[in-house]
């Protein structure tokens, strides 16, 4: 399956004849809710740490707190990755492999 991340935060599967279908419909931070608190509260479903989930996703612990302090915000590819997370952790896990594995 490929993936696009669209400019306004849609995921899109990319389809054989080079159409686009919307994967992620409503799988965005709730109105009024912050980038800190999206990715905090993606984190807090999948019941990791800081640390476990820093580990598993192969980014520095900084970068999650960063993220969570709301001192800076997941953009790109990071954020396309907190969207596939919330949608379905354990597939997203299971492809990063036993290195990245979600304790």
């Amino acid at each position: 399956m490929r993936v696009r991340l669209k400019a306004d935060g849609r995921l899109v599967e990319i389809l054989s004849d080079g159409r686009e279908r919307a994967i992620a419909a409503g799988v965005t931070a709730a109105e009024g809710e912050s980038q800190a608190d999206y990715a905090r509260r993606v984190r807090a479903a999948t019941q990791l740490t800081q640390a476990e989930f820093a580990a598993s996703i192969g980014v520095p612990i900084e970068t999650v707190r960063n993220w969570e302090q709301g001192k800076r915000s997941p953009r790109g590819p990071a954020r396309a990755l907190l969207k596939l997370i919330e949608r379905a952790p354990d597939l997203v896990f299971a492809t990063l492999g036993p290195a990245h594995s979600a304790v």
